[in-house]
């Protein structure tokens, strides 16, 4: 385990995670930004292209590279080994919005505050669009070149669980079975288990896995952390969609309630939702206590994730 000193030293060359987390985020989210045009400038123009850039560049909450960026950086890990992973998981994210937007899904018109793509290209196009962003992940960690081999299998591999039949994908089928249905609280966590908190599993675990062999001693707290702020992130939104602001949020409110899904809100009520998710942020913050580092960002986006308005 590093001494104090060396852990200063560490943390004094990389981003200052002393910092308040507007700060951190701030940081952050411009990186990724700057990350995603420069490779997305690398691709031929095609009408293709627009619906990806469309997509993929609208201003969303970037959570997922953020907690990859944190997650990494909390260990000394530089920088331009977590771009690739970030701006992968944003891209398989975006791709997931795309196709939940869809007529077939939850036929919602409007994403972080812009036209869904279906509406503003149309529907084979979001499809298309959404397919290319999927591989495109992939290849984004494919082509690293700060990443090792050994790590690009590593992230390749987690990321397809985290987003297919394993993860995500399972999640989303579930949650559209279980429409118009009663189910469980068991069953409303599995769903969500999947379908939000695979791929911020995910976020966290490559962020692990860029920084190396120190980070690994720590991967049963770090994935519970991971698990936590996954389930509170969905409560949240299910608590949003209750009282949350059309304006602020840049989605429709109400939506899930219309679909008739199964909400947390709407299974135990606004008041337990609530206090579940103060719960789980309690979880996520014992997790973090057990690591010996600076994990200031990820304490405060912790606190972000249950007190988020949008």
């Amino acid at each position: 385990m590093p001494n104090c000193k060396t852990l200063t030293l560490r943390m004094n060359r990389n981003i200052m995670l002393n910092e308040s987390f507007d700060f951190a985020y701030e940081h952050y989210t411009q990186r990724i930004n700057t990350v995603l045009v420069d490779e997305l400038a690398k691709i031929a123009p095609s009408l293709l292209k627009q619906a990806m850039e469309y997509s993929l560049l609208a201003e969303g909450k970037r959570i997922r590279p953020l907690l990859v960026y944190a997650t990494g950086q909390m260990f000394a890990c530089e920088l331009e080994k977590l771009d690739a992973p970030a701006a992968a998981l944003e891209a398989i994210h975006t791709y997931s919005l795309i196709h939940d937007d869809l007529p077939a899904m939850d036929n919602d018109e409007l994403r972080r505050g812009l036209p869904t793509c279906h509406i503003k290209f149309d529907e084979a196009t979001a499809i298309l669009a959404g397919d290319a962003l999927q591989t495109y992940a992939f290849s984004l960690l494919a082509n690293a070149p700060t990443l090792s081999d050994s790590n690009k299998i590593a992230m390749i591999k987690e990321l397809a669980k985290a987003s297919g039949v394993q993860g995500m994908c399972l999640g989303q089928l579930l949650d559209l079975q279980a429409e118009r249905k009663i189910v469980s609280l068991e069953q409303l966590n599995h769903i969500h288990i999947n379908k939000t908190g695979a791929l911020i599993h995910a976020a966290v675990y490559l962020g692990m896995l860029a920084a190396g062999k120190t980070a690994m001693l720590y991967e049963q707290d770090l994935r519970e952390y991971a698990y936590s702020i996954g389930l509170a992130f969905q409560i949240q939104d299910d608590i949003l969609d209750v009282i949350g602001n059309k304006d602020i949020m840049g989605k429709n409110q109400g939506a899930d309630q219309q679909l008739a899904k199964n909400t947390y809100t709407s299974l135990i009520g606004l008041e337990q939702s609530i206090q579940t998710s103060q719960n789980l942020y309690k979880q996520a913050i014992e997790a973090l206590d057990r690591i010996p580092y600076n994990s200031d960002v990820l304490r405060q986006l912790a606190d972000f994730v249950i007190t988020r308005s949008k």
